[in-house]
């Protein structure tokens, strides 16, 4: 890309990525305080019980993100990747906004619970609409060269989100009683919510349609029923699976093992204090950022498959040791608060978790695009990609932890994100194509 061409690519970046951070922040604030919703919500008797509702409360608006993605999807074949953006931020802005408004079990009886469980669900609409489509639209803006590393920014959307949740969650801990922070602080993060929204929905508005779109519109190229006919396609149904097994599904395994599931495993099982843990997430998170560009970058370089490969099966050899060593290393600070030495054990470990993650995702927004034409891009590429994030890593949580009690260990549950990942390594590996050299307008 030439220079002068650098300039609105980067003001796109911008634009759409900020977005993609409003709609991460948005839904992923919900699993950061999953441990504090369980009680202002779903009052049990159980603690156990209570945190397996409040998980499933988070893990349904990951179930309907598919429904989102078939919707919008299409809509982003028929009618344009920037309408669709438009209407998915509105969504997603509303039902957070909402949330930081709801009354408690104590204040409103069932009907929070029911209220919190309709906005998740209104989240996870717009979450399967803006997560996938974000990528497609970026990616045909990005040109030919070096789409890698340009689009890899993308995916620290994520982590950007749960970082700027969690810092905020750990100042308010900081500063607010527990009492305080149970009562009211918990709504800060939605209520900020609403700023974020009004930057983000103007900054859209300054975007332009992807040129590769805009040359479909003219050639009259665009699909009427774009979804279907992706499934009547062999070979698009084909890459759809790869898509949703290997790429989408073991990056968004690794990324609620490393993102979400350990700051949860960590208070919950090994009992460390949460604002310690919050501050080791904080690391881990800020380590994810130069590992995911760079993978970005690397693909570039010995192309998309060898990178993405490497990371499922790092994460497959790489889960069950990680948590064991977690449990071990969390018992002795514990046991001995001033041995810092096992805390910085815990957070080199936690960066070796996210290695494993960049090298999934780093390739992943460019792959997303490129595995597909041009005319059903939009629709082809969304569905797999939601419908993985979803079911596979969406309810990830709450299946590792029922498994944990099930079994009655605290480790049990692990195995099916370990056996999952060794599975989408084989096939992969197997069956995966090289796309780093596809031309997007075909």
């Amino acid at each position: 890309m030439s220079k002068k061409d650098s300039h609105p690519y980067r003001k796109v970046a911008i634009a759409a990525c900020f977005g993609t951070f409003l709609e991460w922040y948005d839904f992923l604030t919900f699993a950061t305080l999953a441990v504090v919703f369980a009680p202002l919500f779903f009052p049990s008797s159980d603690p156990n019980a209570a945190l397996l509702a409040s998980l499933a409360t988070f893990g349904v608006g990951m179930v309907v993100r598919p429904m989102g993605a078939a919707l919008f999807g299409s809509m982003g074949d028929r009618i344009g990747r920037k309408p669709v953006f438009m209407i998915t931020i509105a969504l997603m802005g509303f039902a957070t906004v909402c949330v930081g408004f709801l009354p408690t079990y104590a204040q409103a009886g069932i009907w929070a619970p029911i209220l919190l469980v309709s906005l998740r669900l209104l989240q996870g609409l717009s979450a399967g609409g803006e997560i996938g489509g974000s990528a497609v639209y970026l990616t045909e803006h990005a040109g030919n060269d070096y789409r890698g590393f340009k689009t890899s920014f993308l995916q620290l959307m994520g982590p950007l989100g749960i970082l700027f949740s969690t810092l905020q969650i750990t100042f308010l801990r900081g500063y607010l009683s527990p009492e305080e922070f149970q009562s009211w602080g918990w709504r800060v993060p939605f209520w900020i919510s609403i700023l974020l929204l009004l930057i983000a929905f103007k900054a859209r508005m300054a975007l332009e349609e992807t040129p590769i779109f805009l040359e479909l519109s003219k050639t009259q190229q665009k699909n009427e029923s774009p979804l279907l006919n992706n499934f009547r396609d062999p070979h698009t149904r084909k890459r759809m699976f790869l898509l949703f097994f290997c790429i989408s599904a073991g990056g968004a395994v690794l990324f609620f093992c490393v993102q979400v599931y350990t700051a949860i495993f960590l208070k919950a099982s090994v009992k460390l204090p949460p604002e310690v843990v919050d501050q080791l997430s904080i690391y881990a998170t800020l380590a994810l950022f130069p590992l995911t560009i760079l993978a970005g970058l690397l693909s570039d370089k010995i192309g998309r498959k060898p990178v993405v490969v490497s990371g499922l099966c790092l994460g497959a050899l790489f889960i069950l040791p990680a948590f064991y060593l977690l449990t071990a290393l969390g018992a002795q600070y514990l046991n001995d608060p001033s041995k810092g030495l096992n805390l910085i054990f815990i957070g080199l470990l936690l960066v070796c978790l996210s290695l494993a993650l960049a090298l999934v995702v780093g390739p992943q927004t460019a792959m997303l695009a490129e595995l597909f034409p041009a005319k059903t891009r939009n629709s082809a590429a969304t569905l797999p990609h939601n419908l993985a994030a979803g079911w596979i890593g969406g309810l990830l949580p709450l299946i590792v932890t029922w498994l944990n009690q099930e079994w009655g260990n605290a480790l049990a549950g692990l195995w099916y994100p370990t056996i999952f990942l060794g599975a989408a390594f084989v096939i992969a590996w197997l069956y995966l194509p090289e796309t780093r050299d596809v031309t997007l307008s075909n």
